[in-house]
């Protein structure tokens, strides 16, 4: 058992938390992309796509000889709940991005972090500190301000971002103690797997055939997106533990308002700006707090 210094243990974490930023670049495609499909092809039909070129590239990235070892899992039932709760998030989010904006979704989703630092604790043993869980909450509070929540009024709607951000939140559990026993390519098949063939029934009564080029490229992206993405953050997992990754997300806002600018055109308010920056200032401390110091603060 190879014992690790305290210096070493602090790099770790630090490239987990860099992948799981990579991560997020990559979930912010994945949702611009929905959001663009599901005004013209139902919600379930662009999470099936989306799930099947995961899948095809999972496989087709091991290659027919190692295809025998990608189903053999010491946790299989972990692994097909898991599933469930990546397709469960997906979908959820995906129907929140039909009827609400992509700030409404995502202020409602980045409350998935107080979850995963909660269950983490007695689930894990992954203990964070009061300073940890200050720069959560501040973290939490420049989505806040970007998003403005509430402002609008309760749209029935955002129920669907709240499921999508428990199953998240679930899944990212789960990643967790799945990391010890299994490889990144067997999650990945059996993520890919489940969501596929739980859509799979539901196709012959809502697929629509795309009819122009981009709606193709849009939904291979789907799947690109999220077989790379979810690689990153497995393997982000791996290198650091969950209550300290989790935060991170939030930086996922500053993609999403640089892909809302690029495709769709909207322009950030002075809210957004400020937002942003509490988004990054506490990720910068994060970022110190994981030098400067050992153990949970």
């Amino acid at each position: 058992m190879t014992v690790l210094s305290g210096v070493d243990e602090q790099s770790l974490r630090l490239r987990g938390i860099l992948l799981m930023i990579v991560a997020g670049v990559c979930f912010s495609a994945l949702d611009t992309f929905a959001k663009l499909l599901v005004v013209e092809f139902a919600a379930i039909q662009v999470v099936f796509v989306r799930f099947l070129g995961h899948l095809v590239l999972t496989v087709g990235s091991a290659g027919p000889r190692n295809l025998p070892s990608m189903w053999r899992t010491r946790r299989p039932v972990l692994m097909v709940v898991r599933g469930m709760l990546l397709f469960g998030s997906t979908l959820g989010n995906f129907m929140a991005l039909r009827y609400l904006a992509l700030s409404e979704t995502v202020s409602i989703f980045f409350s998935s972090p107080f979850l995963v630092a909660i269950i983490a604790g007695p689930v894990l043993g992954e203990w964070i500190g009061p300073r940890r869980w200050a720069a959560v909450l501040f973290g939490f509070a420049g989505v806040l301000v970007v998003t403005q929540p509430g402002t609008a009024g309760f749209q029935w709607a955002a129920l669907y971002s709240i499921a999508a951000s428990v199953c998240y939140a679930l899944y990212a559990i789960v990643t967790r103690i799945l990391t010890a026993t299994d490889s990144n390519r067997v999650q990945q098949f059996y993520a890919s797997l489940v969501g596929t063939l739980a859509f799979l029934p539901a196709m012959p009564f809502v697929w629509v055939w795309p009819q122009d080029l981009l709606s193709i490229a849009l939904m291979v992206g789907t799947g690109v997106f999220g077989f790379v993405g979810h690689g990153f953050l497995i393997t982000a997992h791996r290198y650091a533990p969950a209550p300290i990754l989790s935060p991170f997300i939030y930086v996922q806002i500053i993609w999403m308002t640089l892909f809302g600018f690029a495709v769709f055109g909207h322009v950030p308010t002075t809210a957004n700006l400020l937002g942003a920056g509490i988004v990054i200032a506490s990720g910068l401390y994060l970022l110190f707090r994981e030098r400067a110091v050992e153990g949970p603060q």
